[in-house]
């Protein structure tokens, strides 16, 4: 990965978390900004309310909603299919940037070029 811009909700501690996950695990630059307005950031991406989680990653090509694991990340930027991005919506436990335990499988989300949402994967 290039470079990389993650929109942090405000006074949300998670979302510091989940950059350090991802400067330990990717290769090239990631800046921070908390946005006045981090809904209209989401807006602004196209990521639908239902996908929407604590702070929005934003790719050369893809956004990335939520705490995805990075091997998820790869997977997109090496397959790099036709859609705008991927989420994994809410904040699960156990998952990147997240305390707790995983319970069960998490579905991966894309998001199209449509606005549409469709299941890219589960982890």
């Amino acid at each position: 990965m290039a470079s990389a811009k993650q929109y942090n909700s405000p006074e949300c501690s998670c979302c510091e978390q989940y950059a350090s996950y991802l400067r330990e695990n990717i290769t090239g630059d990631l800046s921070e900004t908390v946005p006045d307005d981090i809904q209209a950031v989401k807006q602004e991406y196209g990521i639908p309310e239902d996908l929407q989680s604590c702070h929005t990653l934003v790719l050369t090509d893809y956004v990335v909603e939520g705490h995805v694991p990075v091997e998820v990340i790869d997977q997109l930027l090496d397959e790099n299919p036709p859609i705008d991005g991927i989420a994994l919506p809410d904040m699960p436990p156990g998952t990147p940037g997240m305390g707790g335990e995983k319970d069960g499988s998490l579905t991966i989300y894309a998001i199209g070029e449509d606005r549409a949402e469709t299941e890219y994967t589960e982890v």
